[in-house]
């Protein structure tokens, strides 16, 4: 069968998924979901796979440092070949990065002086503007100003949906071009596991969830810059 006829046959058979936010559930289960996915010739299963590896939180591993975790990263993405979906993840990371920081001189501590701390090609800008507003970067992540407001207003689960929306936004953009192809099955189901992890949330149990994950995440940063840092544990923003 060729490529196309198998984009076609698997697109077709997703059910559309709608807005994020209105969403209540899936709009199919994850065993519809990898039912449909066998389509993909191993090739492509593989780079679908390792990109989700990245970018879902149940899938981090908590005892690797900070710097371990960049490695893995760049490792990883150094060999997904879908210059597309290589740029997705790379995007993602960056923004987990962005959030790390604000995050951090939220708590009152000082810039990161080893890039280690950070994935991306901002941990540099990030590090030298550290007391501007967004870094200086609201230009490139018009989001970055908001953020900052609602961190300091202690808005959990509006910062959480700022940072969801931001993401489905920059998916939406990047899926003009993509039909009937293997990115337009990629973007699908990043949003699927994007709905998957909004429906789960309810009231405070969002707040608390999102706050353990956020202090989970910032919880090696302090530590991945002291000279014991190999006992760090990851940022995860």
């Amino acid at each position: 069968m060729a490529h196309s006829d198998r984009y076609a046959m698997l697109l077709s058979a997703l059910p559309y998924h709608g807005p994020l936010f209105g969403a209540t559930q899936t709009p199919l289960s994850r065993i519809r979901l990898n039912q449909r996915l066998a389509l993909l010739d191993p090739d492509e299963a593989d780079c679908l796979r390792h990109a989700r590896r990245l970018l879902e939180w149940a899938q981090q591993e908590p005892d690797r440092t900070d710097a371990q975790s960049v490695v893995r990263a760049k490792q990883v993405i150094e060999g997904i070949t879908n210059p597309f979906i290589r740029d997705l993840v790379t995007w993602r990371l960056e923004l987990r990065t962005l959030v790390a920081a604000l995050r951090r001189r939220h708590r009152g501590e000082s810039a990161p002086r080893d890039r280690r701390w950070g994935f991306g090609r901002w941990t540099s800008r990030i590090m030298q503007h550290w007391n501007e507003p967004a870094f200086g970067l609201e230009r490139a992540f018009p989001w970055l100003p908001e953020a900052e407001r609602l961190l300091a207003r202690g808005g959990t689960v509006d910062l959480e949906r700022l940072l969801l929306g931001a993401v489905w936004n920059h998916l939406e953009s990047c899926s003009d071009g993509h039909y009937l192809d293997f990115e337009a099955v990629v973007i699908y189901v990043l949003r699927w596991d994007m709905i998957a992890r909004w429906t789960t949330y309810d009231g405070e149990e969002a707040a608390r969830r999102f706050d353990e994950l956020v202090e989970q995440a910032m919880a090696g940063v302090e530590k991945s810059l002291r000279p014991s840092a190999d006992t760090a544990r990851p940022v995860r923003a």
